[in-house]
């Protein structure tokens, strides 16, 4: 079950500081600014394999005061350079399961790089903030920072427990959970006392999520006009992946003007491609876009069910009995799905490229991006681009 974790109120945003520290702070983030964020380390990494930095890992506990004390159990992950005694990071599932990482160290202390991108990443209904450990280690070893909540009352603790709220009500909560994230994030980055301390670069927030979470990237963005919900003007990048987009009307879906990754699977009948990958496809014009349907990939195969899955069958559960539990087990991880490993590869490829380009600037990330390469090394991807003639290596 879940460990105690440390309970962090909302903190004063930097502009009720003294103006002392807040020009100290300023002119600390101007400093780094003019200095490349990746400097010292290799520019381009292949994005489908472990970047070039450790992973640390932490869990805290967010409030949000302006919300009747709404609580967000959120966890971090961040480029890190662990001391000998860090043990690696052993995640707490549910039922008393546990998940031991190969990767990320609880605790360790933030390393390099500086004033790195900030990526918020959101579950789907009914998930958790662990449903995709796979790509939040893989997006902190290529120098993001991580940051993903469980949004209370839509998680697989409220469904055991019988405290999930309306979906509609969830609808709403959670861009609003996503954006105070972001505040709290960058308020620990602005913090001298904080271990994330000059982590974060305020203009380079991105938001990925899977399934409802996907909806609540491309609300993010957009906004909801039928719920009085605007984008977040903070964020620069989003990518949705199985996105349940249907819950968005498609004026909300025009106003997305940041450039959107867009990944799902043909296997997929819970956020099916047409209409929920097709819509947003086709509706948003202006900045780029980009889609990746994956051959054989279901709905799942983008979370962490077959890993929870393996866990629940070395208790000596059989596949029926593990799929009572975890939902589209047999689907999920049995054929004739595409292997969730090479599932989990292509998006961390496309997603990790996709970020690094669109957050980080670093046009080399091109390459995964473009069709011509898809077409040469993905044979199971049908990927499709959309950009503006400057964003297209000449």
């Amino acid at each position: 079950m879940l460990r105690p974790s440390r309970t962090r109120s909302a903190r004063r945003p930097l502009a009720t500081r003294s103006p002392l520290v807040a020009s100290a702070l300023l002119a600390a983030a101007l400093l780094v600014a003019a200095a490349p964020a990746w400097a010292g380390r290799p520019r381009t990494d292949p994005p489908g394999e472990p970047g070039p930095f450790a992973v640390g890992h932490d869990r805290f506990v967010l409030v949000d005061e302006s919300r009747d004390g709404r609580t967000l159990d959120t966890e971090v992950w961040y480029p890190a350079e662990p001391r000998a005694e860090d043990p690696f990071t052993v995640y707490d599932l549910i039922l008393g399961f546990v998940l031991p990482s190969s990767i990320a160290y609880e605790d360790a202390p933030a390393g390099p790089p500086a004033f790195a991108p900030l990526i918020v990443f959101s579950h789907g209904s009914g998930g958790s903030s662990w449903q995709s450990i796979y790509l939040m280690e893989a997006l902190a070893s290529h120098g993001f920072v991580v940051a993903a909540p469980n949004h209370t009352g839509n998680t697989v603790y409220d469904q055991f427990a019988g405290t999930s709220v309306p979906l509609a009500q969830s609808a709403v909560n959670r861009p609003l959970d996503v954006s105070f994230v972001i505040d709290q994030m960058l308020a620990r980055s602005a913090d001298p006392q904080d271990p994330l301390h000059q982590r974060i670069r305020p203009w380079l927030v991105g938001v990925a999520g899977h399934s409802f979470g996907g909806y609540t990237a491309l609300a993010i963005a957009g906004g909801v006009g039928a719920l009085g919900l605007e984008p977040d003007p903070r964020v620069a990048a989003i990518a949705a992946i199985a996105p349940a987009s249907s819950l968005l009307a498609e004026s909300d879906l025009a106003a997305i003007e940041v450039p959107l990754f867009l990944l799902s699977g043909t296997f997929d009948t819970t956020t099916p491609i047409d209409p929920n990958t097709t819509r947003p496809w086709t509706v948003v014009e202006g900045p780029p876009v980009y889609r990746a349907d994956i051959e054989g990939a279901t709905h799942s195969g983008f979370a962490a069910v077959c890993d929870f899955g393996a866990i629940l069958a070395g208790a000596g559960l059989s596949d029926e009995a593990i799929d009572a539990i975890v939902p589209d087990f047999i689907v999920t991880c049995r054929p004739p799905a595409l292997d969730v490993e090479e599932v989990q590869r292509i998006t961390t490829t496309y997603l990790v490229s996709f970020f690094r380009r669109h957050l980080d600037g670093n046009r080399r990330y091109d390459q995964w991006l473009a069709e011509e390469w898809a077409e040469a090394h993905e044979p199971l991807v049908h990927y499709q681009t959309r950009r503006a003639q400057e964003d297209i290596p000449q």
